[in-house]
């Protein structure tokens, strides 16, 4: 049975992006881009929110395998393997290969799709994953935090919620970024 998984890159005080909706300051080293690429890896489909999708559609982009970076490179080429599924009522046609759109989240059928997946199936955007998590459908919370405080704007964790969780792994990096992984307790 393949696992949900929620990732996130935040602040230390839980945003995403800060008040005007920036998230400049989370953009990752080669060292933390290196690893994310690596959890990457062993997803086989994304399951995402329509803002979060527009912002990783510049994977999309082949100027994206052609960066400098190894990891940047290696990202792109990982994006592009694995199947879409975007949640939007306003997205009519995503216009790129292995993606489609769905109109509503549905927490039975996305749990069904992990349930016969092969490989990991993960989840992002705040919005999209807060309903996955208030549905109880996520198996494992990923967040690499940095060490910045920007007091504000869109939280990661969804209001209200409250999970136990036993932690699986940690790890920190030079630049001051922390990882943790947990499992989420049913």
């Amino acid at each position: 049975m393949a696992l949900l998984t929620c990732t996130g890159i935040m602040s230390l005080d839980g945003y995403v992006a800060d008040a005007s909706g920036s998230f400049e300051w989370s953009a990752p080293d080669e060292e933390v881009h290196t690893f994310v690429d690596d959890l990457e890896r062993s997803v086989g489909t994304f399951l995402l929110g329509r803002r979060v999708y527009e912002v990783m559609r510049v994977w999309d982009d082949p100027a994206m395998l052609d960066d400098e970076s190894p990891a940047v490179r290696d990202y792109a080429r990982i994006w592009r393997d694995v199947d879409k599924v975007v949640y939007s009522t306003t997205l009519d046609d995503p216009g790129v290969p292995r993606t489609r759109v769905e109109r509503t989240f549905d927490p039975a059928a996305a749990r069904t799709l992990v349930d016969r997946a092969e490989r990991e199936v993960g989840i992002a955007g705040p919005t999209l994953a807060a309903q996955a998590l208030a549905a109880g459908i996520v198996d494992e919370l990923r967040a690499f935090v940095h060490p910045v405080l920007v007091g504000g704007g869109t939280s990661f964790y969804p209001a209200g919620a409250r999970l136990d969780l036993e932690l699986l792994d940690e790890r920190r990096f030079t630049g001051g970024v922390v990882y943790t992984r947990y499992r989420v307790a049913r």
